[in-house]
């Protein structure tokens, strides 16, 4: 008979484990509860280390090999006098049946306290919340390439691209490999300035490479192909959903990205190219219930991203969104990592009531006609 494996909630390890136990046990009942106390979890010498289940639902959990280990444990070290029972079968949640799951490590107990406070109010299921954990997931699997891609148009004719930015991150074994580059056809064609800022020429992170018009389709074409050899690819813009966003610009130029898709896998696949929009992950982060988009700047403001500047340089674009990713990718899960972050906004249950104004939502009005 095949072993069965699945994961418990939290909830029910705490509160109702160690009653059934002392049901059985009296004495075995509260050591068990004593172990799965919040500051001897996140002991350096504790066996265990809890995992949370990103699934909508926002549930602590411990997987049953956690469990089980704890169970041998406590019996090898003499805490207990015997092999204290399995929690009863009914409360265990099967692979089959969970959307995600993505591991997190708390340092102390205080912060597993107020993670399991902060995801019982936030316990709706949300489709926004589960694509923002799966970001997290599939990026810290380390083995697939995530690469952020901006460009400039000549704010007079939007069939004239102007600039091409690229960032891009994979990873080599274990090394991270990073990479930034920024083309533009000549400095003196085509400028903006009327209604998008000029600064086609203040690239912040390396030397610019001027092309013609038709060479964006050959540095794109030879970056896919480069970037599937390290796994998928998951492309990153900011704010995709626009007017004249990525896809008509990447269907402008002929890009390679017939196999795009929108809808990001459960689990990180071999290959495949896929879309992640960081303005939908930030307004995820904030809980923002109208869904606002925000602009670049603002959201690197709040995600506090060092020395941005520059901005409307398709390069310095592409480098500060995969650095937004890679600042709420890295970070704890959504919930623990808004409390983190503005812990002095949270004043209600609903979200986050980050005072915004409207002039830093994006849009395309403020500023006349332009590319973003």
């Amino acid at each position: 008979m095949a072993e069965l494996t699945g994961y418990y909630r939290w909830t029910d390890i705490w509160f109702y484990w160690h009653e059934a136990i002392s049901a059985v046990s009296p004495e075995d009942g509260p050591k068990v509860k004593s172990a799965l106390a919040h500051d001897a979890l996140v002991d350096v010498g504790h066996p265990l280390h809890p995992g949370i289940l990103p699934n909508g639902q926002s549930c602590l959990l411990f997987s049953s090999k956690q469990v089980d280990y704890l169970r041998y444990w406590l019996h090898a070290m003499e805490i207990t006098k015997t092999r204290v029972p399995l929690p009863y079968s009914s409360c265990l949640l099967l692979p089959s049946e969970l959307k995600t799951v993505s591991p997190v490590c708390f340092k102390t107990g205080g912060e597993l306290r107020m993670a399991n406070k902060v995801r019982l109010r936030n316990a709706q299921p949300n489709t926004r919340r589960l694509t923002f954990e799966r970001v997290r997931n599939l990026y810290k699997r380390g083995t697939a390439s995530w690469v952020a891609i901006d460009f400039e148009e000549w704010e007079h004719d939007h069939s004239v691209i102007t600039e091409l930015g690229v960032s891009a991150i994979h990873w080599e074994g274990s090394e991270e490999v990073t990479e930034d580059a920024h083309y533009m056809i000549s400095a003196t064609e085509c400028r903006n300035g009327k209604y998008v800022a000029d600064n086609r020429t203040n690239y912040d992170f390396g030397k610019s490479e001027v092309i013609p018009t038709t060479g964006f389709l050959q540095v794109l074409t030879d970056l896919f192909e480069r970037l599937n050899t390290y796994g998928p690819t998951f492309l990153v813009f900011h704010d995709a959903h626009g007017d004249l966003k990525w896809g008509l610009t990447l269907e402008h130029i002929k890009a390679p990205v017939d196999s795009l898709s929108g809808c990001l896998p459960d689990y990180l696949p071999t290959a495949g190219m896929f879309l992640v929009d960081t303005s939908d992950l930030f307004a995820t982060l904030l809980t923002d219930e109208s869904f606002n988009r925000h602009k670049l700047e603002k959201m690197c403001d709040l995600l506090q991203i060092p020395n941005v500047g520059h901005l409307h340089n398709a390069g310095n674009d592409a480098h500060f969104t995969l650095k937004a990713l890679q600042s709420m990718a890295c970070g704890p899960p959504i919930d623990v990592q808004r409390e983190q972050r503005w812990p002095q906004h949270l004043q209600s249950y609903d979200g986050l009531p980050l005072e915004i104004s409207e002039e830093d939502e994006e849009t395309d009005d403020d500023m006349g006609p332009q590319f973003r």
